[in-house]
């Protein structure tokens, strides 16, 4: 039987505590699962719209979100559940038992999953009693003092850093201090549709949900504090007005401290996890919130916070002491670690490719050595490590290059890989993370595309990198008799992502191979096969085999180490179609047996289908310029046409004055 929402909204307005959470329990295990309220609705409007469209064979233009299903049946019910969030908005503030707060925060994160009906939970004063009751103080005027403290601690650590000392011991934090916040009036909004918000997808379920509460040492105060952050996570996420005024209220502010406090404290990192997820979703959707953090040291802050996390212990430089058989993270902890390095990407993907002064380039050499920890770490569940390595990769990614180099600069006795005496642990996990997305060939863009980039420009400026991925990726040639793309190798899955029908990831995939073949043209084609390669070398205007030194954006210097062929390719090596890539059985010769009269008369028949398509637009003959680029083959034709009758003009001027010279004059000009 389903809850009866207007006896809720009494007791709560007669302030029976008791019957108040005998009822909301009810609702609660009812809805506990649901992300739409109104199914009954949907499954009618869906089956009129089935019927409409069987009959009229005309499916209309309609969203395709079941969110956006609104009938006036339904309207009655959304309006009660926006009253009953106002209600448990003003409840919440006053002195309730554990669990009854429990229960109605428990509610009110049901409900901020609906877009729909968050009218009420979008107001300051709604804001502002999720946010105390999530264990954020929001700075007041008179707490600045203690903000001066912490922010005096984080700059002597980070000073510490910059001049490459071990800084193994904080501070204490200073205490915890919860501002004033009158709970006594309601909570005022208007009804009103909240156009554009951001949906949750159904049926997605918070991961941690389960462990965290099953989890009875968990006091009921923690348990409260988590609920309140829940709340405030769906309606951020769901609602553009929430966070337009959650930043004019300083909420990123409040929570920053908190997170500060914690890390400095030097205690274990407990129940964080929410806040952290907050932070992110703060920085991912408020632009200026991503600068302000960047401002307030931000990067800075949450490399600590994973030090913490992974409880780290740094040796010199840069360098991190590693046990030889680390024992397999937690899920707690690497859920915890996902969000940092989530939110650390918001702050710091605009530093691509930016030269950073030295010491920026300190603190990105260090998180460089952290991030390379998180790649090589194991977790409980290969899922969890596949989400921690991508979080990883897509950071390293947004480094500056010149920082990169901490990858490779670790001590090669432990190392499991190495390769011309550099420890290339770290380069062959990121082949392995390139391989598992390959084969699942799914979201290419998104998943595919960070490494492939951070191989690349790794490559580039590091010799050692290119040479241990071109042995994985592109070892020397022995089987020719198949297409490069219908290889099942590396090199094969590569060579088919050069024709895929998403540009960024032909470029990215065409890239790697480029710069694996020291962006030599010969090697490129002989490797992918120039029907493949054409692609990269018309945007690089390459087609004439030459290297394009004018173009800095590419300017890169190699080694001058050669290509080794194997004995097998070289015996095959004229056989070889340079368009497919591989040997070609024998065709025969279409023009056996015919006369020269009867070449040039076919001749003249292709040229003339040819003209005839090009006419009707249906195709381009395109053409080779002198710099290496595709142009309409008629206008380079007619370009060399010209060029050849004003040579022949002049030649005939020339004749002509000649001509007309005295014969003794001419003698003279001809010797």
């Amino acid at each position: 039987m389903a809850p009866d929402v207007e006896k809720i909204i009494q007791s709560i307005s007669l302030g029976d505590q008791d019957a108040v959470q005998l009822l909301l329990d009810s609702y609660n295990t009812q809805y506990t699962e649901c992300f739409f309220f109104n199914t009954e609705a949907q499954e009618r409007k869906k089956q009129q719209r089935l019927e409409e469209f069987r009959k009229n064979k005309i499916r209309d233009c309609a969203s395709n979100s079941d969110s956006d299903i609104d009938s006036d049946d339904e309207r009655p019910n959304l309006l009660l559940r926006e009253d009953l969030a106002a209600a448990l908005l003003c409840f919440v503030g006053g002195q309730l038992q554990a669990a009854v707060l429990r229960a109605c925060l428990h509610t009110l994160r049901i409900l901020s999953r609906d877009r729909r009906a968050l009218g009420p939970m979008v107001t300051d004063s709604a804001l502002l009693t999720l946010t105390h009751l999530g264990g954020i103080n929001l700075l007041q005027p008179s707490q600045q003092q203690d903000k001066t403290k912490i922010q005096d601690q984080c700059d002597r650590a980070q000073t510490q850093i910059h001049e490459k000392e071990t800084s193994g011991s904080h501070g204490a934090a200073d205490s915890d201090q919860r501002c004033a916040v009158s709970f006594s009036e309601c909570h005022s909004f208007n009804r009103r549709g909240n156009v554009g918000h951001l949906v949750l997808a159904p049926g997605k379920k918070d991961a941690r949900e389960d462990d965290s509460e099953e989890d009875g040492k968990v006091d009921d105060g923690e348990m409260c504090r988590k609920e309140a952050m829940k709340v405030l996570c769906n309606i951020i996420y769901n609602s553009p007005l929430a966070r337009e005024r959650a930043s004019t209220l300083r909420l990123l502010q409040g929570l920053w401290e908190s997170l500060k406090q914690g890390i400095w404290s030097g205690a274990p990192p407990t129940g964080q996890f929410y806040k952290l997820r907050l932070l992110f979703l703060l920085t991912a959707l408020r632009p200026e919130l991503r600068l302000q953090l960047q401002q307030e040291r931000g990067v800075f802050v949450l490399t600590s916070a994973l030090e913490q996390c992974l409880v780290l212990r740094w040796a010199n430089g840069n360098q991190l002491i590693t046990d030889s058989t680390p024992p397999p993270v937690s899920k707690e902890v690497s859920q915890d670690v996902i969000e940092i390095l989530k939110t650390i990407f918001n702050v710091a993907h605009r530093f691509y490719r930016q030269e950073p002064d030295e010491e920026e380039a300190t603190l990105y050499r260090r998180l460089a050595a952290v991030l390379r920890h998180c790649l090589l770490l194991s977790c409980d569940g290969a899922d969890t490590m596949e989400e921690l390595q991508g979080h990883t990769v897509n950071i390293l990614s947004a480094l500056p290059l010149t920082c990169l180099d901490v990858l490779l600069a670790v001590p090669v006795g432990q190392a499991s890989h190495k390769y011309e005496g550099v420890n290339m642990d770290c380069v062959h996990a990121l082949l392995l993370f390139m391989d598992r997305r390959l084969n699942r060939g799914q979201k290419l863009k998104e998943k595919l595309t960070p490494v492939l980039s951070l191989l690349t420009e790794s490559s580039r400026v590091h010799r050692e990198t290119r040479h241990y991925l071109r042995q994985k990726i592109l070892p020397p040639l022995k089987d020719v008799a198949v297409r490069p793309e219908q290889d099942s190798t590396l090199r094969g899955q590569l060579v088919r992502l050069m024709t895929h029908v998403d540009t960024d990831v032909k470029d990215c995939a065409a890239e790697l191979l480029f710069v694996l073949c020291k962006e030599n043209v010969s090697r490129f084609v002989k490797y992918t096969g120039y029907g493949n390669a054409a692609g990269l070398l018309a945007a690089r205007g390459l087609l004439n085999g030459r290297r394009n030194s004018g173009d800095g954006q590419f300017t890169c210097h190699y080694s001058s180490d050669s290509d080794s062929d194997t004995e097998e390719y070289r015996q095959v090596r004229s056989k070889i179609n340079l368009v497919t890539g591989r040997v070609e059985a024998e065709q025969p010769d279409p023009m056996e047996g015919m006369t020269e009269e009867q070449k040039e008369e076919e001749a003249c028949r292709l040229i003339c289908m040819i003209n005839r398509l090009s006419q009707d637009q249906i195709i381009q003959p395109m053409g080779v310029t002198r710099d290496g680029r595709l142009a309409p083959l008629w206008g380079h034709m007619r370009s060399c046409t010209e060029e050849k009758e004003e040579e022949e003009e002049v030649y005939e001027e020339e004749e002509q004055g000649l001509s007309s010279m005295p014969q003794g004059l001419k003698d003279k000009t001809m010797k």
